[in-house]
């Protein structure tokens, strides 16, 4: 009866089962969450096997050439215009994970072993590859509660990010809206024309679009073709990243933007493909499969220490993050969301924010309002703290260690 079929099945159930919850609760639960919970319990007791996700089949598809479509993606909803206005956002992000690196240095070891400190530090700060890194590190060095520790620490730092980004989400999101409704706010016919391609769902009219390069006869330009040239520019970013030895991913999104203003690209391509749903959720797949090597007595040795990291590096990146929101006199909130995004990345990052502004718009237009203030800082920002920081930061560490 279990199949690859019936694995893709059960995977899509837990989905869309977090997309219900997050409907119905207005965005204030997010779907990314309660999906990870539903997977959790399910692999505690046995439901479903631990080998789910790659049963389905969803994995290779999503941890490659998924995953840099969809980055690239991203390079088409975002202007580069708004590319270049998030530099406020980058400093942000970065202060936001020095706050949480000194906070957790200085007082972590005061209530907990500091190999745990070295070695969950940098998950904490970022992704699997921080994670993995790390935990290599400390199983070299004879570490075996700290390499536990940093996989664990990967696979359930999801569970405070989730709920806190979709707190400061709603608070900025009620914020923008009382000035929009208010008339505090103006929407300008520049603004409008942003607001037009900002975001994973929406598809604009590029029929008048002044670009460099001319626009390809509808006829010829299948959503086949459109997968091809999102895969050259794809390409392209990997190219450059092995050259520089800077993430391809980072050149996915770069490039994807100058692709998109010079007209190779279509704005928001793979809606207009008709794709985009299915590789994201191949890709949250891949993101989710991480919690298959968290068992309930890895969690029990460790839970302690795990929950005192999360705290108090999650607390030292808010007095950051509110000491530079103030002194770029730009909101808290956002500043905190656009930080917080170092616990999960991309692309929870993106779902959030999107279910977060869809929940609290009333019309069409305060949506897209929203997504234009608050989805290219947050798409920045996760890339900003988990493909580039925590690397580096997992590199440091890792010498610790040895």
């Amino acid at each position: 009866m279990y199949n690859f079929a019936f694995a893709f099945v059960l995977c899509a159930l837990a989905y869309v089962i977090g997309e219900w919850v997050s409907t119905a609760t207005k965005a204030w639960v997010p779907s990314v969450f309660v999906t990870a919970v539903v997977l959790l319990i399910a692999y505690w007791t046995g439901i479903v096997p631990t080998t789910l996700v790659s049963d389905s089949v969803l994995i290779p598809f999503g941890s490659t050439i998924g995953i840099y479509l969809l980055i690239t993606h991203m390079g088409t909803v975002i202007s580069i215009k708004q590319l270049l206005q998030q530099w406020k956002t980058i400093v942000v992000c970065l202060t936001g994970l020095a706050g949480m690196i000194a906070v957790s240095w200085f007082v972590g070891p005061l209530l907990m072993e500091k190999t745990l400190v070295i070695a969950g530090l940098p998950p904490l700060t970022g992704g699997i590859v921080a994670a993995t890194t790390m935990q290599k590190a400390a199983a070299d060095a004879g570490l075996t509660v700290a390499a536990v520790f940093a996989i664990t620490m990967y696979c359930v730092q999801g569970f405070a990010g989730y709920p806190l980004t979709a707190v400061c989400l709603q608070m900025e999101g009620k914020r923008l809206l009382k000035d929009l409704r208010e008339g505090k706010v103006v929407i300008t016919p520049e603004m409008r024309k942003e607001m037009a391609s900002v975001g994973t769902t929406v598809v604009s009219d590029d029929s008048d679009r002044k670009t460099l390069l001319p626009q390809l006869p509808a006829k010829w330009n299948s959503a086949v073709v459109m997968l091809l040239k999102l895969g050259i520019v794809a390409w392209i970013a990997t190219q450059i990243g092995a050259i520089t030895g800077i993430s391809g991913a980072i050149w996915a999104l770069v490039c994807g933007v100058i692709a998109t203003t010079v007209g190779f690209l279509e704005t928001n391509l793979l809606n207009r493909a008709n794709s985009y749903q299915i590789m994201m959720f191949a890709l949250m797949m891949y993101v989710f499969d991480g919690l298959k090597d968290c068992t309930p007595e890895m969690l029990l040795q460790i839970i302690g220490p795990m929950i005192i990291l999360i705290v108090i590096g999650v607390a030292g990146m808010g007095v950051a993050a509110f000491i530079i929101a103030k002194i770029f006199k730009m909101s808290f909130p956002l500043a905190f969301a656009n930080g917080l995004t170092a616990l999960y990345g991309f692309p929870p990052d993106a779902i959030i924010t999107e279910s977060t502004c869809r929940a609290l718009g009333k019309t069409e237009e305060e949506f897209k309002y929203l997504m234009l203030k608050m989805f290219p800082s947050m798409i920045v920002g996760g890339f900003t703290t988990v493909t580039i920081t925590s690397v580096f930061v997992a590199g440091i560490f890792a010498g610790f260690l040895g």
